[in-house]
């Protein structure tokens, strides 16, 4: 991973906790989700005439990552709903990375070198830790923790398959318009259907803030998946997940959430995992 190829994923993950952080903040997730889903949906189909038509190799992820970033949607949702930001999120992308390493070596045949590997596995830690600090205090919210780590999931998932996909479609701006265009579709669609003529209505007071968070979505992935046809998934993922951190001070600062001196380690642990990734690449 070259530094160039490192920064973006860093301002992928900056971009990608200021988009979770507006989700979360649109009280009811329908709302949210429809605005973010639709608007990444329009930026998609706008950018159609102007970049390449993904090769046919890559069509088939192209489909089952639309049905995997749906559930992906579903899951978020209803963390977002159950749990606190600065539990849910850190869960949520923390539970992800080494998900992904093992699916990238089955899959893509990336099995990290030494300093890669060790790269990795710190960062994991430093995301751990973060993750149990917004589960420190009171009693646990098993369903929120299930969705979350649920959400983990279906981000190993899609991860893996639009790695792949992305390296087949010969176009990484083809790829992410195509994806944004098909994949912010269907719960738009379910929206229109649930509330029967009362769709712009509800949209109205939190257009702005949802189209913004549309834009910051879609930069966000864009820049991920330019990245994976230029490093291997795995540290990637690590990488991308740092937006745990960035969370965690929106949690605190927006949210008053408490931030804390663990979080502040765990921050360092991935401070210290990304320069091992680096060195790696």
């Amino acid at each position: 991973m070259t530094p160039a190829v490192g920064a973006a994923v860093l301002l992928a993950a900056v971009t990608h906790a200021s988009w979770n952080a507006i989700a979360h903040k649109i009280t009811d997730k329908l709302v949210g989700f429809t605005l973010i889903a639709g608007g990444g949906a329009l930026i998609g189909f706008a950018m159609l005439p102007f970049v390449p038509v993904p090769e046919p190799a890559a069509w088939p992820y192209l489909i089952v990552s639309v049905v995997v970033h749906l559930v992906y949607y579903v899951l978020l949702m209803t963390s977002f709903r159950l749990g606190d930001f600065g539990q849910a999120y850190p869960l949520a992308r923390g539970s992800a990375p080494l998900v992904v390493t093992v699916l990238a070596a089955v899959f893509a045949h990336e099995v990290p070198d030494g300093w890669a590997a060790a790269g990795i596995l710190v960062s994991c830690a430093g995301l751990t830790g973060v993750a149990l600090w917004g589960l420190r205090g009171g009693r646990p919210h098993w369903a929120a923790i299930g969705a979350a780590l649920a959400t983990g999931l279906s981000i190993a998932a899609y991860t893996v398959v639009d790695g792949l996909g992305v390296r087949a479609s010969g176009s990484a701006m083809g790829y992410i318009a195509w994806l944004m265009a098909l994949e912010g579709l269907a719960i738009p669609a379910y929206a229109v259907w649930r509330w029967r003529g009362r769709t712009v209505e509800l949209l109205r007071p939190f257009a702005t803030v949802g189209l913004l968070g549309a834009a910051l979505s879609v930069a966000a992935y864009g820049l991920v998946l330019w990245a994976q046809t230029k490093a291997e998934l795995a540290p990637i993922a690590a990488l991308r997940e740092s937006s745990i951190i960035v969370g965690a001070a929106i949690g605190a600062v927006f949210f008053k959430e408490r931030f804390g001196t663990p979080r502040i380690v765990a921050a360092g642990l991935l401070v210290v995992g990304i320069g091992l990734m680096l060195r790696a690449g």
